[in-house]
């Protein structure tokens, strides 16, 4: 795991990098959409001199004269921020198209909540007339129950009789009371069950529509924050860039070091077993030179007596 870390944080950097250059590029292709391949060229081109820009600084910073360094860093700098701009705009051209759908559902909500209280107030009025037609009902029938006329004749006797003529206008009355009241129960439900279809709508769309749940983060955090959802969305969009390119540029920065690092441990130890296996060999004791002489006098001395016999 130690031997492939390098390599895996080099791997992260150049994911994090292709990643911030591709929004980088589409982003900057929205301010120039007019020269959509170009723009493509031109950002992807110098999303990797940037990379290789940076890894050149950190290998070779000591050998580099002051002015190059600097120009190296500044241009560094100045393509990450051309990256973050692009970033910027490509994240808030897609919150916009979100934005602008969530806009049109919340109209559409307030048109629907808007005819809600246009029923509920003529429902309100047709349950104010309703009780008072119902109360004039209740009051024609009564009438009608005690439709009788009191007076004394001219012997003094008390006479009771119905009045034919009231007991007419009564029922005249209490039919069209009865007809209006029926008509407001008819228009009361009709105007109750367009109420409750309006609800179901609009809790269909709060809930159902596929903008409500992309948005619905960013109202809680609005609603609890007290901030409106394009502040939210600015703060946000502004912490992915301090943490996008600049942590690609760094991580690429760290896989440089830890894999000088590594060779450098790699060429040590190579030293160390070349030292070990190569060895001097030890020096050759040479003869003195009267041995020499002792020896060859040795020789021609059995020699002669050989002969000799």
């Amino acid at each position: 795991m130690t031997k492939r870390f390098p390599y895996i944080i080099l791997f992260a950097s150049i994911a994090l990098a292709m990643s911030a250059a591709y929004y980088s590029v589409f982003g900057l292709s929205k301010l120039f959409s007019s020269q959509f391949v170009a723009v493509t060229i031109l950002a992807g081109t110098l999303e990797t001199s940037k990379l290789i820009t940076a890894s050149y600084l950190h290998r070779a910073w000591d050998t580099m004269s002051n002015f190059i360094r600097i120009y190296l860093i500044t241009a560094v700098c100045i393509l990450m921020c051309i990256t973050s701009l692009g970033i910027y705009g490509f994240l808030v051209s897609a919150y916009q198209e979100t934005a602008y759908k969530f806009e049109n559902l919340e109209n559409l909500i307030e048109n629907y909540q808007t005819k809600q209280s246009r029923f509920e107030t003529q429902l309100s009025a047709t349950n104010n007339e309703k009780q008072a037609v119902n109360q004039n009902v209740q009051q024609l029938t009564a009438a009608l129950s005690n439709n009788r006329i009191q007076y004394t004749d001219r012997n003094g006797n008390q006479i009771i009789k119905t009045s034919n003529e009231n007991r007419k206008a009564y029922e005249r009355q209490l039919e069209y009371s009865t007809t209006r009241l029926n008509e407001l129960t008819q228009r009361e439900s009709a105007l109750s069950d367009s109420i409750t279809a309006i609800e179901m709508k609009i809790t269909d769309l709060r809930t159902s529509s596929d903008v409500a749940a992309e948005i619905g983060p960013l109202k809680y955090i609005s609603k609890i924050t007290g901030k409106t959802m394009d502040t939210i969305v600015n703060w946000l969009i502004i912490a992915l860039i301090i943490v996008f390119d600049p942590l690609a540029i760094m991580l690429l920065i760290v896989a440089n070091k830890e894999l000088n690092t590594r060779n450098m441990i790699a060429i040590t130890q190579n030293i160390e077993v070349t030292e070990q296996v190569i060895k001097p060999e030890p020096p050759v004791k040479k003869e003195s030179q009267p041995q020499i002489l002792s020896y060859w006098n040795r020789l021609r001395n059995e020699r002669n007596a050989k002969y000799k016999k």
